[in-house]
């Protein structure tokens, strides 16, 4: 029982680590059952709650003892003043010689500590507000004149996972505009999405958003040539279409006018903001059409809540901070490889997705900030699916598989109370609806965590070993007082900072992504090959060879 070991003076990171393998080695064995009939205050000793936030973490195989030595990690590991480095300008991603100043996208309007910064984040942002403000108005039209009815978000990566995320999940604040808009999503290189898509538009109320940091994805640019193309076969070649039809939101204007782009339908980034922490700068153009530039600012304002509180808050209370050290806990000690993402919301559909990119992205590293091989398994596989489906499809190997999976848990308390769902007829019908989703993400975690204790004690005896539950699987539950912009703001940010808090256990640069360049490079070396503008494959492999032959046509299948 964990009771048994006495902490001792933490005096380096070494003893830290040793007391901490103590500690796993019993609570490998350690049962949740246990560790509940131990502390009868357990849920109050393991949530914090951050209105409104509530975060449970009471399922996870810890104790008093292990929170405490995990948090002795964390300063140990200097995490206090690398969250003060994080909050300033310096260029703590190293090997791209950047900050990595996304907090500086949500600082409020005329802020006391980064005036200058600021003033360069709400410059941008005030010309998208008017921008969508505009459009919504019906004040924007198109180059014959007509208003503009739809709108394609072009993007890929951050460019259109957080958008198109963060769309999705506030699609019950959708305003209300003088015509009908609609925002889509484009992403596939492959030009399925946009062919799909531009059957459904006409060219004169289409307007296109071309969404690259760089202005030099493949992806996004071959997408956007093809919409270049579609619109000219119908509205010619003149310069009014470019103008009125293409907003382009990136860090480099002279690419965006070199493609043909208006001075004034462009919007601009930094540097030292990655792609994937990008949705609250102009990125975000998309969710701003959708939510209102009220409902945007809402967004932000969670989002800066967070940076407060992971900023100030004691570590033991500090919600991103234990996010990560429990996360550290189970990947490095627990040697729990993967992590689901399962919210009981269907808006939150895309949820895992994006975390998907934030997270694997981020600490998927295997070098340390001095150039040595890590000393720890980092990031762990993220995957996950809204709840209700996900328990009909993987969840019968998160309760008897022979897998180890940690899982957060994502729940709304209220849904269809607000005053739009006042006056649907079904809308005592929807509640308890929502009240189902919820009594099922409730019994899920219960049953993961305590396995057969969760089932009626009285038939347990008689039931063959095929229905019985091990349990004992770690989960968070995350509840939000309801969904809406300010919330999923305050969520997206604790998992951001989470991300931090992991990299510096880990001693690794999240705010790179070298893995994802050089695939890119390797691509345009081949490109040339299957147009045939290139005919030497000797310095591929065997492999490539033949695969590369059969696509040209040289060898038949």
């Amino acid at each position: 029982m964990a009771g048994k070991i006495h902490p001792y003076p933490v005096e380096d990171l070494k003893s830290v680590r040793l007391h901490l393998d103590t500690l796993k080695n019993e609570f490998k064995v350690e049962h949740l059952i246990d560790l509940f009939a131990e502390d009868t205050q357990r849920f109050q000793n393991f949530s914090v709650n951050f209105a409104p936030i509530v975060f449970d973490f009471s399922k996870h195989r810890i104790n008093l003892q292990v929170l405490k030595a995990l948090v002795q990690w964390a300063h140990a590991q200097e995490l206090a003043p690398w969250v003060k480095r994080l909050f300033s300008q310096e260029k703590i991603n190293y090997t791209e010689q950047r900050s990595a100043m996304h907090w500086a996208l949500r600082l409020p309007y005329k802020d006391q500590h980064h005036p200058q910064i600021a003033e360069q984040v709400h410059t941008q942002l005030e010309r998208m507000y008017t921008l969508v403000e505009k459009i919504h108005a019906g004040q924007y039209r198109g180059a014959t004149g007509e208003v503009i009815l739809d709108v394609v978000n072009i993007g890929v990566g951050g460019s259109d996972l957080g958008p198109l995320m963060v769309s999705h999940a506030l699609s019950d604040f959708k305003v209300n505009t003088v015509k009908p808009l609609k925002v889509h999503f484009v992403s596939t290189m492959d030009g399925t999405q946009l062919s799909d898509l531009l059957h459904q538009l006409r060219p004169e109320t289409t307007l296109f958003i071309i969404s690259s940091k760089s202005f030099g994805t493949i992806d996004t640019l071959s997408n956007a040539q093809t919409a270049r193309i579609w619109l000219e076969k119908s509205l010619g070649q003149e310069p009014r279409m470019l103008k009125q039809h293409f907003i382009g939101v990136s860090t480099k204007p002279e690419k965006m006018t070199d493609w043909g782009i208006a001075p004034e339908n462009q919007f601009l980034l930094w540097d030292w903001v990655g792609g994937r922490y990008s949705l609250w700068s102009c990125i975000g153009l998309p969710i701003a059409l959708n939510i209102g530039v009220e409902g945007f600012k809402q967004l932000l304002a969670g989002a800066y809540a967070i940076d407060q509180h992971f900023q100030h808050a004691p570590f033991e209370q500090n919600i991103p901070v234990l996010m990560g050290v429990l996360g550290v806990w189970n990947n490095n000690f627990l040697d729990i490889q993967t992590h689901a993402v399962l919210p009981y919301d269907g808006r939150l559909k895309y949820f895992a997705s994006y975390l998907q990119q934030l997270e694997m992205e981020s600490n998927g590293k295997s070098i340390q900030r001095n150039g040595e091989k890590t000393e720890w398994d980092t990031c762990p596989i993220v995957w996950g699916e809204v709840g209700p489906n996900a328990q009909h499809a993987f969840y019968q190997l998160l309760h008897q598989g022979t897998q180890s999976v940690s899982s957060d848990f994502i729940a709304p308390i209220h849904r269809y109370n607000n005053e739009q769902f006042t006056y649907v007829d079904n809308a005592e019908a929807l509640i308890e609806q929502h009240h189902l989703a919820l009594s099922n993400c409730l019994a899920q975690s219960r049953l993961l965590a305590f396995g057969n204790q969760a089932l009626d004690q009285s038939e347990l005896a008689s039931l063959p070993e095929y229905k019985k539950y091990e349990g004992n699987q770690p989960s968070t539950t995350i509840l939000m007082q309801e969904l809406n912009p300010y919330s999923l703001g305050m969520l997206i940010a604790m998992y951001e900072h989470k991300v931090f808090v992991q990299s510096v256990l880990w001693n690794i640069n999240p705010f790179d992504q070298w893995g994802v360049e050089k695939g890119k490079e390797i691509a345009n070396q081949l490109l040339p090959i299957l147009n045939g503008e290139q005919t030497d494959l000797s310095q591929l492999d065997t492999s490539t060879q033949g695969l590369i032959n059969i696509l040209i046509g040289k060898d038949h299948v």
